[in-house]
């Protein structure tokens, strides 16, 4: 019984250093997973982004400042979309919105010409599941993420969102 216990102790251990990032919102963290429906319908995840930088964005169509920041999303995303990085290949936005109508969402992403294909939602505003995960307390709020979904950056706005890419660039 003993043998048994300290294998099973040498395997923990053993193993235990194999995914070094912790999961968690500050900077060194695998950001945590999140699952969402696209405003069609349809089932999209975090994950789906692998293998690219990736600015992972809280934001609702009713927030006055996070309609005054997308210009400059949407001008980072057409400069850097099919760059090369040395933490990822291409750079993509996740929008995650915390709006309430799926009417206020969609008219919202179509008038800031968010063209990127990844936007979620669970209508729930304030009271987000999504928006819960990350902690959120105020948008907009971003998380800048590497090709495995470690937060290389956080609440980058005007230029210091380019300048965060940049500073990777091959």
């Amino acid at each position: 019984m003993k043998k048994l216990a300290l294998i099973i102790v040498v395997l923990f251990l053993g193993t235990a250093g194999l995914d070094a990032q912790q999961l968690g919102t500050g900077i060194g963290n695998k950001a945590p997973e999140l699952v969402g429906t696209s405003p069609d319908g349809k089932t999209i995840k975090l994950s789906d982004t692998k293998g690219k930088v990736v600015l992972l964005d809280f934001w609702a169509g009713w927030c006055p400042p996070c309609r005054r920041e997308n210009p400059n999303v949407v001008k980072a995303y057409n400069h850097y979309k099919d760059k090369k990085f040395t933490v990822g290949k291409g750079f993509v936005v996740f929008n995650v919105s915390l709006d309430r109508t799926a009417d206020q969402w969609k008219a919202a992403i179509k008038q800031d010409k968010l063209d990127w294909p990844y936007h979620i939602s669970d209508l729930g505003g304030w009271n987000s599941k999504l928006a819960a995960i990350y902690r959120i307390r105020s948008v907009p709020s971003n998380f800048l993420l590497d090709e495995n979904g470690v937060i290389i950056a956080k609440d980058l706005r005007g230029p210091a969102l380019e300048a965060a890419l940049d500073k990777y660039l091959k």
